[in-house]
C-alpha cells in the first residue's frame, strides 16, 4: 500500500490549489474526490470575486496573497483574471459610519482601500445610482477571475509537479489507532496518510465525523444568475449591504467576458443541500440590481442557478489540527469565499507543512482560524 505524506479530502477551491503547493514542496500528495472531475462542489457555483477587503485580520492576509498568485498566475494561464477592484456601497448614514470605521482598520493592516465621499466614487463608477447614494469604498486590487479555468488550471499544474488524484472515489471510513488516522478507507481502496487534510466544504463535517468529531460548518444555499454579454462599463464589484425584507445583501460585477454576474444573501439562510433554483430568487435579485445600476434594466438574462456555502458561526474559516486525531488537520468552513482564499491559503500552510515554523502570518492565521476558538466575533463583510 502506498504511503503519503499528505492526503487531502476535497478536490475543490481549496483542496486543489493546496495540492499544488505542497507537491511543488516535493510532499507525496494524494486528492481524494468523490465527484468524477475537480471543482464541482461549492466552486462549480462561485460567482469569481475575489478579494482582501475583509474585517478579519486573517482574512486579509490570505486574501492579499491571493490576489498576488491570481495576478501573477494569469501570465501563464487563461483563468480570464480581471483586476476592477470592489466597492462596497452606502445609500444608509448606518452603512457609511460602518464602512468609514471598518475603512480605518483595513488601512492599518496594510490594504489598499479608501471611502470615497458620493461624488468622488460616482467619478469611479458612473453608473451607480445617483439617489441617496451617501459613497462608499474602493479597493482597486481586488478583482474577478473564472473558478473553472482557475481550478483545472491547478489541476494540470498539480499533477505536473507529482500530485495524484482518485476521482469518483468516496470516503467511507477512517481506521484510528493511538490517536491518529492510520488508513483513509474509500471505495476505491484504503490509503495511508501522514496528515489527513479535510478539505471537503460544506461535506466537511460529514468527514469529521467519519473520526467521531463535530466541526461546525452548515451548508447554506444561495442563488445565482448571469446575463448576456455587453460591452464592457462597470469595473469594480458592487456589493450592496443593506438588509431587505427579502435578502440580507448584495452583490454584482461584469466579468471580463461582458456578462453581469450576481448574486444575493437571502433574509433567511437556507440551509441544507438541496441546490434547487427557486422563483423567488430573480425577481428579489433583478430589482436590486436595477434599483443599484438602472441602465441594467433590459439586460436579458441567460441562466441561475444554486450553490452552496460551507458556513461557520463567525463567517470566517476553520483551519487547524483535531485536538481528538493528531493527523486530522481541518481546512473547511470558507463561507462562501473559497474561491477567493484558496490560492492564499494553499501558498501559506504548504509553507508552514515544509518548516514547521510560523512567521506571522501565519500565527495569525492560526489563532483567527482556530477550530476551537470563540465563534462570537463576526466577520462584517461575509
Amino acid at each position: 500500500m502506498d504511503k503519503y505524506d499528505f492526503i487531502i479530502i476535497g478536490a475543490g477551491s481549496v483542496g486543489v490549489p493546496l495540492s499544488y503547493y505542497l507537491a511543488k514542496e516535493g510532499m507525496r500528495v494524494l486528492v481524494i474526490e468523490k465527484k468524477k472531475s475537480v471543482g464541482q462542489g461549492s466552486n462549480k457555483a462561485a460567482i469569481g470575486g475575489i478579494r482582501a477587503t475583509h474585517s478579519n485580520p486573517a482574512k486579509i492576509i490570505v486574501g492579499k496573497k491571493s490576489l498576488e498568485i491570481f495576478a501573477k498566475w494569469h501570465e501563464n494561464h487563461n483563468i480570464e483574471w480581471y483586476r476592477g477592484g470592489y466597492s462596497f456601497v452606502a445609500y444608509t448614514p448606518e452603512i457609511e459610519k460602518e464602512l468609514k470605521e471598518l475603512v480605518k482598520f483595513q488601512r492599518s493592516v496594510g490594504l489598499n482601500i479608501e471611502y470615497l465621499e458620493r461624488d468622488k466614487l460616482l467619478e469611479k463608477i458612473q453608473s451607480l445610482n445617483h439617489d441617496g447614494l451617501r459613497g462608499g469604498t474602493f479597493s482597486p486590487e481586488d478583482g474577478s477571475a473564472s473558478p473553472l479555468l482557475t481550478i483545472n488550471s491547478f489541476y494540470r499544474e498539480a499533477k505536473k509537479e507529482g500530485a495524484k488524484f482518485m476521482l469518483d472515489t468516496e470516503v467511507k471510513s477512517f481506521a484510528i489507532s493511538d490517536g491518529k488516522i492510520s488508513e483513509v478507507k474509500t471505495t476505491k481502496g484504503n490509503f495511508k496518510g501522514d496528515i489527513i487534510i479535510n478539505a471537503a466544504g460544506a461535506w466537511g463535517n460529514i468527514i469529521q465525523n467519519l473520526a467521531d468529531e463535530e466541526i461546525p460548518v452548515k451548508p447554506d444555499v444561495h442563488e445565482a444568475g448571469i446575463t448576456e454579454p455587453v460591452k464592457h462599463f462597470l469595473d469594480p464589484m458592487i456589493v450592496d449591504l443593506r438588509s431587505t425584507d427579502n435578502s440580507a445583501n448584495f452583490y454584482f460585477y461584469q466579468h471580463s467576458t461582458g456578462q453581469v454576474i450576481f448574486c444575493l444573501t437571502p433574509k433567511e439562510p437556507r440551509w441544507g443541500f438541496d441546490i434547487s433554483e427557486t422563483s423567488f430568487f430573480l425577481p428579489v435579485a433583478t430589482r436590486r440590481m436595477i434599483s443599484l445600476v438602472p441602465r441594467l434594466a433590459n439586460i436579458r438574462i441567460r441562466r441561475t442557478w444554486a450553490g452552496i456555502y460551507p458556513m461557520t458561526p463567525d463567517g470566517n474559516p476553520i483551519v487547524g489540527f483535531s485536538k481528538k486525531v493528531k493527523n486530522l488537520f481541518v481546512l473547511g468552513g470558507m463561507c462562501g469565499q473559497g474561491f477567493m482564499l484558496g490560492p492564499g491559503l494553499g501558498y501559506y500552510l504548504a509553507r508552514y507543512f515544509k518548516t514547521g515554523q510560523q512567521d506571522e502570518e501565519l500565527k495569525t492565521i492560526f489563532t483567527e482560524f482556530n477550530p476551537y476558538r470563540d465563534f462570537g466575533r463576526k466577520e462584517k463583510l461575509k
